[in-house]
């Protein structure tokens, strides 16, 4: 289980890695998009914005449809909450962390200073 959870967060992580996907997902924000005119956004070729596209799908973070010949995307909430509950993790973490150090600090401030 924590095997496949630190893989979730490698994925999405690395999607959130390149510039062009984390423009894609913040033109998606705004709402659904077709794959042209994401590719029109990032000024990439539409194959390219299809290579991006399939990490951020794999990554859970998009979600698209097909309607006949067009492609939709759109942002896929579950994917951006996953993300917000790691870095949430994160913070929590380093924040105890630097409480303690806060507390240690202030003893020894206090042993110096009587």
């Amino acid at each position: 289980m924590l095997k496949r959870k630190a893989e979730a967060a490698d994925r999405l992580f690395h999607a959130l890695a390149d510039a062009n996907r984390r423009a894609v997902i913040e033109r998606l924000t705004r709402g659904p998009a077709t794959v042209s005119e994401l590719a029109a956004h990032l000024g990439v070729t539409v194959a390219a914005t299809v290579q991006h596209l399939q990490v951020l799908q794999d990554s859970e973070l998009v979600r698209s449809e097909k309607n006949g010949r067009v492609r939709t995307c759109r942002i896929d909430p579950a994917g951006l909450r996953s993300a917000e509950a790691w870095l949430q993790r994160q913070r929590t973490a380093w924040e105890h962390s630097l409480d303690r150090l806060g507390a240690v600090l202030d003893d020894r401030t206090k042993e110096s200073g009587s």
